[in-house]
């Protein structure tokens, strides 16, 4: 007599592996001189002194869009969701908080280069923890905010370069990460 019939393990599908994202080649330094006509901001009209207040303000609103329902979801193919656009910001602030120390530190240091689309691939940006993902967005703002309140006088003028070139004070780094920061903002619609 035989009986019932064995009941198979469940299929664990494999991780969903989001489409790919349409890699933003764009050299988006212009933002320095000029408003951007997608979200508004003109990073560039801003003291240096004010950008740490900036971008505590523009980093706010992410636990609220870490938390809502779908956050996984894609608006669109090869765009990202507010999960992987969440994360991120969590690496631009981790990010432009070791190469702000190194501005400070060093002569004229040259930035390693930071692939942010190889980075959201290989750290599975879309399989991360929201609220966790919203924990560390919020230490990192926090570490990259406290290294600006400290920057005096002439150290906003020290100079830097990325691995392609451009060029960077402590002051336009600043300018140029608070763009980005409420870029992905008005891209998550908060």
């Amino acid at each position: 007599m035989s009986g019932p019939a064995p009941v198979p393990d469940p299929v664990v599908p494999d991780p969903v592996v989001p489409d790919p994202v349409v890699p933003d080649g764009k050299d988006w330094t212009w933002v320095l001189q000029r408003a951007c006509p997608e979200c508004g901001a003109d990073v560039g009209a801003l003291a240096p002194e004010r950008v740490a207040g900036a971008l505590r303000a523009a980093a706010a609103p992410w636990p609220a869009v870490l938390a809502r329902p779908g956050v996984r979801r894609r608006p669109a193919p090869g765009t990202w969701s507010p999960l992987e656009y969440g994360a991120h910001v969590r690496d631009v602030f981790t990010t432009t908080t070791t190469r702000l120390h190194l501005l400070l530190s060093q002569d004229d240091p040259l930035f390693a280069n930071w692939d942010q689309d190889a980075t959201a691939l290989e750290q599975r940006y879309a399989e991360q923890d929201p609220a966790r993902v919203a924990e560390e967005l919020r230490a990192a703002a926090a570490g990259t905010t406290a290294v600006l309140d400290g920057v005096r006088g002439e150290q906003w003028s020290r100079r830097g370069r990325r691995s392609n070139g451009s060029e960077f004070t402590v002051a336009t780094l600043a300018q140029y990460v608070l763009h980005d920061v409420v870029h992905h903002v008005h891209d998550v619609g908060a």
